[in-house]
């Protein structure tokens, strides 16, 4: 038997996809795929910069970028230690920690919202104090809606980030240590460098989970015009009242969801990656 046609049936068979599996697929495909298509093809293009002009959109692009952007600035500066320590740390609990906080990946986000007001609330644990003794009240505020989507997206910056530690080679760490660098020096100039891919990824994903958050901010944060009226919200809202005005602030998460793919695709969904 010559090489070359046994190697040809190999890439035949290979090729060939039967039909039980491909007929699903095909559907799964059209499912994900055709409502994403008619959006596109309903939005109002010609009419699309007048309504991201109009106040009530605008206020709500305004709002979603600066708060999404300040929740991702939270996110690393509190969650990039809290994946070092949950890669590298041997604390009692440690496990316990892990299962804690990576809980609001599979809660739905409007439990999240009751939970922070329950806590942050003017009668919750800790906003009654707050309101109280220092007149703070946070619901109803633009910074419950940079507490409500950090709360939400942390968590993907959290497990984006803690495989990066648990994976380097720690001989470069010790390495520093020998030379007399203290334990911050090391992380801020041998851990940081290495983890830098991961942690651009997890910041790219922290953002756009976070300019997409809907449950947890109209329930703690309210749907205020200006003030915590997201794009999401708008959107809602802008259903019942300008589809137009929906469609376009959808158009807006879309290509936003579109430029985030591309910018992951190296490391989420390239050639034989991972999620």
């Amino acid at each position: 038997m010559a090489p070359g046609s046994s190697t040809r049936r190999r890439a035949s068979s290979r090729a060939h996809t039967p039909w039980a599996l491909g007929a699903p697929a095909a559907l799964g495909a059209l499912l994900l795929v055709v409502p994403l298509v008619g959006l596109l093809l309903r939005a109002p293009w010609s009419g699309l910069p007048r309504i991201l002009s109009t106040p009530e959109v605008a206020d709500a692009l305004r709002l979603s970028l600066l708060s999404a952007t300040l929740a991702t600035g939270i996110s690393l500066v509190l969650g990039v230690p809290l994946a070092w320590v949950l890669a590298r740390s041997e604390l009692p609990g440690l496990r316990l920690l892990r299962a804690l906080v990576t809980l609001p990946l599979v809660l739905p986000p409007v439990v999240g919202g009751v939970a922070l007001l329950l806590v942050l609330g003017r009668n919750g644990l800790v906003g009654q104090h707050l309101d109280a003794g220092l007149g703070i009240t946070i619901p109803l505020t633009t910074a419950a809606v940079v507490i409500a989507e950090t709360f939400v997206a942390m968590p993907f910056l959290v497990v984006a980030v803690k495989g990066a530690p648990r994976s380097a080679d720690r001989g470069y760490d010790e390495a520093a240590a020998t030379l007399g660098a203290s334990r911050l020096t090391v992380f801020r100039r041998v851990t940081l460098p290495l983890i830098r891919p991961a942690l651009v990824a997890g910041g790219v994903l922290c953002w756009a989970r976070a300019l997409g958050e809907f449950g947890a901010t109209v329930t703690f944060a309210g749907n205020l015009q200006g003030t915590t009226r997201t794009m999401p919200l708008a959107v809602y809202l802008a259903m019942e009242t300008d589809p137009d005005a929906a469609l376009a602030l959808s158009l807006v998460l879309l290509v936003v969801s579109v430029v985030v793919l591309f910018a992951l695709r190296g490391r989420w969904i390239g050639s034989g990656g991972t999620v």
